[in-house]
């Protein structure tokens, strides 16, 4: 069909009525309809059909704790043994059956306490013998004395030689000295005898023995027994080059004053903290060149027993005096490459602060430089966070048991 110039043709088509022609009037098909619909869906977000999101919308939610500055007593910690300071071998120092074991293993034994008896018959025959060795000899000395003395009487008037008095004067030296032997051979079977029973040389607490009534036991038997002392204990640990002159920097060096200022906590290796403190006794005067440490000693009370000679402990060395500190929660850490950091919220958004960190508090850990303190740390919602993302912080609530 040919239309003139500038017009267009209806798309509706016409339907005859009565013989006339005209449009269609009445509802559009089903396809006129889908293909209006199509086109508003796609035109709606540029024609502002539908609201416009909120920025907060796309903010990541996290959860933040306060940056808190705190009183932190300064330490280092080391891994260390518990020695006793007294420990001493008990061995038969005289050969001889033994007849009696005297104590309960593992008991505690004081000073002069019986422990071992060695048969004595031997040894007080021994005793006998010298005695009378002692007296003869005695016997032969003041009779030597009395020679010499009657010799120089008849010198003087002239009824003997000279040679007969010198003579009687090298007869009593000889006594003498065979006196002298005699009476140290009684006492060598006098203590000979005293070593029968082996007493407990300091207070403390006995091990097990190999030893039962009827063995022969001598000098060459090893040993019959050991006793440690148990209070106080000393606890030794080797300290770095690096690390001993950061105690001395902190005040913890080994001048008295140092150690006076300083106190020793212990830690079992379940985590439990030992109820006593200690304070640092001995530092050694050289370097062990083996290992490049020095070695390191504290004094411990131990009155309830619980510290073992030989036991492993992490030994941690505090300051008296505390000092203010910032703390973190161990959580809100992240590492890389170049060390450790945090996010903080700073204007609604997640930024990066670079930590340099001391030693851990319980939960927290101590930061030396990075934060002053009142910053918002982020500690939840850190698995896809990014630099300078916008985030929604809700702050938390500490955990039970933070270090304060």
């Amino acid at each position: 069909m040919h239309l003139p110039h500038g017009r267009i043709a209806d798309p509706t088509p016409s339907v005859r009525r009565g013989g006339r022609t005209g449009l269609r009037r009445g509802r559009p098909d089903l396809a006129t309809v889908f293909l209006l619909l199509a086109m508003l869906l796609v035109l709606a977000p540029s024609s502002g059909l539908n609201a416009q999101p909120s920025p907060s919308a796309s903010a990541v939610p996290v959860g933040t704790v306060l940056a808190q500055s705190k009183p932190v007593a300064a330490s280092l910690e080391f891994v260390g043994r518990i020695e006793a300071v007294a420990r001493v071998d008990i061995r038969a120092r005289i050969t001889g059956w033994l007849q009696a074991v005297l104590f309960k293993e593992g008991s505690i034994v004081t000073k002069g306490e019986p422990l071992f008896r060695i048969e004595r018959d031997s040894y007080e025959a021994a005793v006998q013998q010298a005695q009378g060795d002692f007296v003869k000899a005695q016997g032969q000395y003041d009779f030597a004395v009395v020679q010499r003395q009657r010799a120089e009487e008849l010198v003087r008037t002239q009824s003997t030689p000279v040679a007969t008095r010198d003579q009687r004067i090298a007869e009593e030296k000889t006594a003498q000295g065979q006196t002298l032997t005699a009476a140290a051979a009684l006492r060598k079977a006098q203590i000979d005898l005293g070593y029968t029973e082996i007493d407990a040389p300091i207070d403390g607490q006995i091990g097990r023995t190999t030893f039962t009534a009827g063995n022969l036991v001598g000098p060459d038997s090893g040993i019959l027994a050991t006793i440690v002392s148990r209070d106080p204990m000393y606890a030794t640990f080797p300290v770095s080059e690096t690390e001993f002159l950061e105690l001395r920097r902190r005040g913890r060096g080994t001048s008295d004053a140092d150690r006076a200022g300083a106190r020793v906590r212990l830690m079992f290796p379940d985590g439990t903290v030992y109820g006593h403190e200690g304070t640092i006794n001995f530092v050694d005067v050289t370097v062990d060149r083996r290992t490049d440490t020095i070695l390191v000693r504290a004094s411990v009370p131990n009155p309830d027993g619980l510290l073992v000679d030989g036991q492993l402990v992490r030994v941690v060395v505090e300051q008296k005096t505390p000092e203010e500190k910032v703390l973190v929660p161990q959580a809100a850490l992240i590492a890389d490459q170049q060390g450790p950091y945090v996010f903080i919220v700073q204007d609604g958004k997640a930024e990066i602060r670079r930590l340099k960190l001391g030693p851990e508090k319980g939960p927290d850990v101590v930061v030396e430089q990075g934060l002053k303190g009142g910053e918002q740390v982020i500690v939840q919602g850190l698995q896809t966070l990014r630099p300078g993302a916008l985030v929604t912080a809700s702050p938390l609530a500490p955990p039970a048991g933070q270090a304060q």
